[in-house]
C-alpha cells in the first residue's frame, strides 16, 4: 500500500451520506480530506494511473459496480451511478480505505 499515510493505517473513516436531488447521484461526506484542495474526477477505471489514496477509492467504488463516474474534492465524494444501480455498500468502501486489518490482508512489517 506504497504512498498510504501511516498514521492513517487502521484508522476507519467516518462517512455521512448527503442528499442529493439526482438519484443517480450519491454524495458522501468524510470526516478527513482526500485531495486537499484539489479536485480529482475518474471518468472510468482507465483514469486511474497512480497509488495515492483518493486513487484507490475510486478504484474500490469502480470494482463495486454500478459506477459510470466518481469526483472527490477535498472531503467530499461524488458517484455518478449507472442506470438502475444503488449507492449500496459504497458507505462501507469508504470506511474502509485506510483499514489494512480485514480478513486475507498482511499488516506489512516495519523495516529498519
Amino acid at each position: 500500500m506504497a504512498g498510504y499515510c501511516s498514521a492513517d493505517m487502521g484508522q476507519l473513516i467516518t462517512v455521512s451520506r448527503k442528499p442529493s436531488i439526482r438519484s443517480d447521484v450519491a454524495i458522501f461526506e468524510l470526516n478527513r480530506s482526500l485531495t486537499g484542495m484539489g479536485h480529482e474526477r475518474y471518468a472510468s477505471p482507465a483514469d486511474i494511473f497512480r497509488g495515492r489514496p483518493v486513487d484507490e477509492l475510486a478504484k474500490r467504488l469502480f470494482e463495486a459496480g454500478g459506477v459510470e463516474g466518481v469526483h472527490i474534492y477535498s472531503n467530499m465524494v461524488t458517484v455518478d451511478l449507472a442506470p438502475g444501480a444503488d449507492a449500496d455498500g459504497m458507505e462501507q468502501i469508504i470506511r474502509d480505505l485506510f483499514t489494512y486489518y480485514r480478513e486475507g490482508v498482511e499488516v506489512a512489517e516495519p523495516t529498519a
